[in-house]
């Protein structure tokens, strides 16, 4: 007799679930259930398809219910929706008939959540942006077309592609945040660099607030109160404030879950209950740093998740061991990725850490239209594991970012970094990489040779100590000064001049910071420094470029 399969749920998991639960067994009769009457469609490229960048809709569809009818015979059933499941006799019940099943698969995804805004119930021109039918009513309202003003609601990875395609479409664009800053995932000078150039580009972002009313007239959004006072006019209003697990099928019958709903899974995306697995955005899946449940809603996570659920369904043992929060978003001609842990989170959990902050160009300074790129790695002071990394640039900071979420895959020391062998070409990477650079800096500073201090910290103490009490010192040439400005108070000696006469007046004994433009400049200044009797040193990691990015 054959097994009987049953998969709920038909965007990325539900599909990648059901297509390797066929290639697994060839005799399996396998049924998936869809409520909407699309299926497998790119929500990641929706923001993408707002500006055009993805020119027609069709190129959303990744894969076509008839295609997995015929080339997978896969049972799809288009907008019928499960009302229950009934673990005991093992049946679904859908708004059309009930169902037996040997082993299910939940793969309902989740859903914007919708915060409670007064008037909101009101008004017809706003929108989230998460699914195909959210992509239709936004285009069918005309809102590319006709919209002057839009607001998005929410500066996650979404809200944030969102806002930038739209201002690419040519529209103006509000961005509003709960929190202190976009991007929450990143740590908070990241955020400011991506937050910085969406306000360069035009986009107005608006932080710390919660929109707690509308103004609706005629069934019109036609202002967001953000304050008490202010008012900020629209002609449409977009949701991404966050995300809810349609989980509650699961949960209702027992599920165990973490805290947002997200149903617990195992290694081979098994639920708490007998014969049932669950994969994708309704899910929680371990974080392999922590190992504790982790909620990762991201299209990677989702599609291994639905293939290892399909392949054990079927009578296979394969393993999905989780995430760590790797994350990538483009933010204009930016890019800013991550992965691992970051200061918020270390800080959160007790975990102690020590940084290294790089600034460097992506690929060689001769090479034409070089770009600087700003990377942060996170590791353990005591023995250099690798924690976490937060890139930001123009070129090439996903390969960086990757490389990172390799190493930590692997447990890599920051040590092995400079062992890396990694591709070169002029026109990919400088012949030391930046990747490369940091496990250089950081080795020297785990010899302790060498010491560093960050923008945050060195403003905090030219705020709060008498200038007299330490020295500042700026090793740029005089054009640079005069090109790019510098640090208040800062004493001008150039690099090549500090084994002259220069030097004195400047006590040794007192504290002593030094800063060039990226950095390497301010090490070989350390150096000297150290060599003529200043002992109490450190380079300001970045340079000016990341002192003038932050202030």
């Amino acid at each position: 007799m054959s097994k009987k399969i049953i998969v709920i749920g038909g965007l990325s998991a539900g599909p990648s679930a059901a297509a390797k639960a066929r290639r697994q067994d060839e005799n399996a009769e396998i049924i998936l259930f869809e409520k909407t009457k699309n299926i497998s469609y790119a929500t990641c490229g929706i923001p993408y398809a707002l500006s055009g960048v993805i020119e027609d809709r069709k190129d959303l569809l990744v894969v076509e219910a008839n295609l997995l009818r015929t080339r997978f015979n896969i049972d799809v059933h288009l907008e019928e929706e499960v009302l229950e499941i009934m673990p005991d006799q093992q049946v679904v019940k859908t708004n059309l008939g009930e169902y037996p099943y040997d082993k299910l698969v939940y793969t309902a995804g989740a859903s914007t959540f919708i915060p409670p805004v007064k008037n909101l119930e009101k008004a017809q021109n706003w929108s989230s942006c998460r699914t195909l039918e959210d992509y239709d009513r936004i285009m069918q309202k005309d809102v590319i077309e006709d919209a002057r003003h839009i607001t998005v609601m929410g500066a996650g990875l979404i809200g944030v592609e969102v806002a930038e395609n739209l201002r690419e479409a040519g529209k103006k664009v509000t961005l509003i945040e709960g929190s202190d800053g976009i991007l929450p995932m990143w740590e908070g000078k990241f955020r400011q660099f991506a937050q910085n150039t969406l306000q360069e580009h035009g986009i107005e972002v608006v932080t710390n607030t919660f929109v707690k009313e509308f103004d609706v007239e005629d069934g019109q959004i036609t202002g967001v109160h953000i304050s008490d006072t202010e008012v900020r006019n629209t002609d449409f209003v977009i949701m991404s404030v966050g995300i809810r697990p349609n989980s509650q099928l699961l949960t209702k019958i027992g599920a165990e879950h973490i805290a947002n709903g997200a149903v617990k899974v195992n290694e081979k995306m098994e639920t708490s209950i007998a014969n049932i697995y669950a994969a994708g955005d309704c899910a929680s899946i371990k974080n392999t740093q922590t190992g504790e449940y982790d909620y990762l809603p991201l299209g990677t996570h989702s599609n291994k998740g639905g293939r290892t659920a399909g392949v054990n369904a079927a009578g296979g043992s394969e393993e999905f061991k989780g995430g760590y929060k790797t994350a990538i978003i483009k933010v204009f001609e930016h890019t800013l990725g991550r992965t691992g842990m970051n200061p918020d989170f270390m800080n959160k959990n007790n975990i102690e850490y020590a940084t290294n902050l790089i600034a460097a160009g992506s690929t060689p300074g001769y090479y034409p239209d070089q770009k600087d790129m700003i990377v942060e790695t996170y590791y353990d002071p005591k023995d250099g594991t690798i924690l976490g990394c937060e890139a930001f640039g123009e070129k090439g900071v996903d390969k960086r970012i990757d490389i990172m979420s390799t190493a930590i895959y692997a447990k890599l020391k920051i040590n092995d970094l400079a062992n890396l062998d990694l591709a070169y070409a002029p026109p990919y990477s400088p012949a030391k990489d930046p990747v490369i650079v940091s496990g250089y800096v950081t080795s020297n500073v785990l010899n302790g040779n060498y010491s560093e201090i960050d923008a945050a910290k060195l403003k905090d103490l030219i705020d709060n100590t008498p200038e007299e009490e330490y020295n500042l010192i700026d090793v740029r040439t005089a054009g640079e000064l005069k090109a790019n400005g510098k640090i208040a108070n800062a004493t001008n000696i150039q690099l090549e001049k500090l084994r002259s006469d220069a030097l004195e007046g400047l006590d040794p004994d007192k504290p002593t910071y030094v800063y060039c433009a990226k950095g390497l400049r301010g090490y070989l200044a350390y150096l000297i420094l150290a060599e003529r009797g200043f002992v109490n040193l450190k380079n300001l990691s970045g340079g000016y470029l990341i002192w003038n990015k932050l202030n």
